[in-house]
């Protein structure tokens, strides 16, 4: 018998997390719970032990914060109850003292720019003149001063390079395509640098600068089917490719911090894979590996190189089955030291493995996923949860995932499907999901289920479907447009009314409203097509229970999207429950709601798939 893990080393405040060296190596940051409320810790870089709250914060919690390179100041954003409004914070490590730079009502902070090249100097972004664009201003870390260094003509995000010059912009045209805008050498202003169209605007992108500013790193599925690196002569746009897949896309550079050159890129398949471009990077991370084997630990890597002589790195190991564990390791020395895990109490607790599965769809189209399966018991007729990933234009990933857990550990197989329309499987497979949320992206997810259940995995009778953001949305499509495919439905911040969440957010999202529009459907002219794909118009076709979860501060799909399919739940007779958080905004933080939600999840499954 599989012990049950509490729900609390799920959801609640994690023990450690996100650790990084200061530039200078020194000091060793962290996130940790400081009177139940997730800060930064810091302290010397080889005394962990000895290492102190630097922050104070008694809301929400922590979760964005750096060093900088002035090697005295730590960073952090912070926002009001989920608003999004962020604000920018800087703490002096050596005082204590700690003040706002933004403290502006309404007003969204972005950090855009800093590394060692001007080490007293930030570049970050704020909408305080216009609430739909950030403009760019130069904050002095010494003296706190913000003096505005360019307007926003109309860029979704600004193109800086490593010696903190403004080079551009990226802008999103009324057909959905985009214009890349760069400085070239001998003009003072950004001109077009490269049209992307509309097929290619999630995975091309300008991925950083050499160090000396001449070369562009492109990513970029133009020409291609997936996302390939290339480097680009700033002066003479000639381009030389450094790595392709044939199907799947670039998923991450990796850099050297000193010339600012990819060394590696990683292609995310069912489990990651780097493709080397440089061979001493690939015999360090080879030993490394090497190193992490010798004490039975495997997993996924993540190298923090903030250090800015590249000796030491910080070295995240994700497992499917382990907690997230921490290591520092001084390559020179060849020396690889533990740092902490991220809940040490779920090393008691027997932990589910994820595996990769793919099916045919029901046009023929091949579909990815990943099953979690509950530990020691019979793949046969279980019950099962289709977990939906959010975006939708994101995917799943091998990993440890809280909820996963959870639901294995409770005795249901936990479906997630990298249904069309998701990121990493090469634009082809990406653009199939365009203009059908609630058509063939939804059913992808039941042709997953069929499969599952034609081996007898899976009780086709005894599942539900659940999700967050775009798989809130899911969720209720579900329990909407095919009501016997699922035995209950549980929405988290998901669209009801597409034609409401177009037309509705924060002022800043507008600059993408044309790309909703060709991935959803335009208001303007397709308003019968967004209103058919709508929950919300079938609301009364709906026979099976519902959970429906919202934060009030939500600015990305807003509280009234929960509320008006609330209404017609409730006006037509409906079984469902409602949870509102009055301090959440896009998704629960707080660890308290967290663990409220997650009882009424659990305690719902229960009930409705016996």
């Amino acid at each position: 018998m599989t012990r049950l893990i509490p729900r609390s080393l799920l959801f609640g405040n994690p023990a450690y997390l996100a650790p990084a060296l200061s530039p200078d190596g020194t000091r060793l940051r962290f996130l940790a719970p400081d009177d139940g409320v997730l800060n930064v810790w810091a302290g010397p870089a080889d005394a962990p032990d000895q290492a102190r709250p630097v922050t104070k914060d008694r809301g929400r919690g922590i979760r964005s914060a750096g060093f900088c390179h002035d090697d005295r100041t730590l960073y952090y954003l912070q926002d009001r109850d989920g608003d999004e409004s962020w604000r920018l914070y800087l703490v002096d490590l050596d005082t204590g003292a700690e003040r706002c730079v933004t403290p502006f009502e309404g007003v969204q902070a972005r950090v855009l720019a800093h590394n060692g090249s001007r080490p007293g100097t930030m570049l970050i972004g704020l909408n305080k003149d216009r609430p739909e664009l950030h403009d760019v201003y130069r904050l002095d870390l010494a003296t706190g001063d913000l003096i505005k260094i360019a307007d926003n003509p109309g860029y979704l995000s600004w193109e800086i390079d490593p010696g903190l010059r403004i080079r551009g912009g990226t802008t999103m045209n009324q057909d959905g395509t985009l214009t890349i805008h760069l400085t070239r050498p001998g003009v003072n202003e950004p001109t077009p640098w490269l049209e992307v169209p509309r097929e290619d605007a999630v995975g091309t992108r300008v991925a950083g600068y050499s160090r000396d500013g001449e070369t562009v790193h492109l990513l970029s599925s133009i020409g291609a089917n997936a996302t390939r690196l290339y480097a680009v002569d700033a002066a003479t746009g000639r381009r030389t490719l450094l790595a392709a897949d044939p199907v799947h896309d670039a998923k991450a550079l990796e850099v050297d911090p000193i010339h600012r050159r990819p060394q590696a890129v990683v292609f995310g398949r069912d489990r990651d894979e780097r493709l080397f471009l440089d061979d001493g990077y690939a015999r360090a991370v080879t030993r490394l590996s090497e190193r992490l084997a010798e004490l039975g630990v495997h997993g996924e890597l993540d190298i923090d190189r903030s250090e800015r002589g590249d000796r030491t790195w910080v070295v995240t190991v994700v497992a499917c089955d382990a907690p997230v564990r921490y290591y520092v390791y001084d390559r020179h020395e060849d020396r690889l030291r533990f740092l902490f895990s991220h809940q040490p109490e779920l090393e008691r607790h027997r932990l589910a493995e994820m595996e990769p599965f793919v099916f045919d769809a029901r046009d023929g189209v091949e579909v990815h996923g990943y099953v979690t399966w509950p530990p020691g018991a019979e793949r046969r007729a279980l019950p099962a949860v289709v977990n939906v990933h959010g975006g939708p234009w994101w995917r799943n990933s091998w990993c440890f995932d809280e909820e996963a857990q959870l639901l294995a550990n409770r005795g249901y197989a936990c479906i997630q499907v990298n249904f069309r329309g998701s990121v990493g499987y090469g634009k082809h497979f990406h653009n199939l999901g365009a203009k059908q949320w609630g058509a063939a992206m939804q059913t992808d997810l039941l042709d997953a289920v069929s499969y599952l259940a034609a081996r007898g995995a899976v009780d086709p009778a005894r599942v539900a479907i659940m999700g967050c953001s775009y798989g809130g949305y899911a969720a209720l499509a579900g329990a909407a447009f095919t009501p016997g495919a699922y035995a209950c439905a549980i929405d988290l911040c998901g669209p009801s009314n597409l034609i409401t969440l177009l037309e509705g957010g924060a002022a800043y999202r507008r600059t993408v409203d044309t790309f909703m529009h060709a991935h959803v459907g335009d208001p303007a002219t397709e308003r019968d097509l967004l209103w058919e794909r709508s929950p919300l118009s079938r609301a009364a076709d709906i026979t099976i229970p519902l959970l429906i979860v919202q934060g009030a501060n939500d600015v990305r799909v807003p509280r009234q999207e929960a509320e008006q399919i609330v209404a017609a739940l409730r006006a037509s007779g409906v079984p469902h429950e409602y949870l509102l958080f009055e301090n959440e905004g896009h998704g629960l933080l707080r660890p308290e709601n967290r663990e409220t939600y997650y009882a009424a999840v659990e305690r719902f499954l229960a009930e409705h798939l016996a």
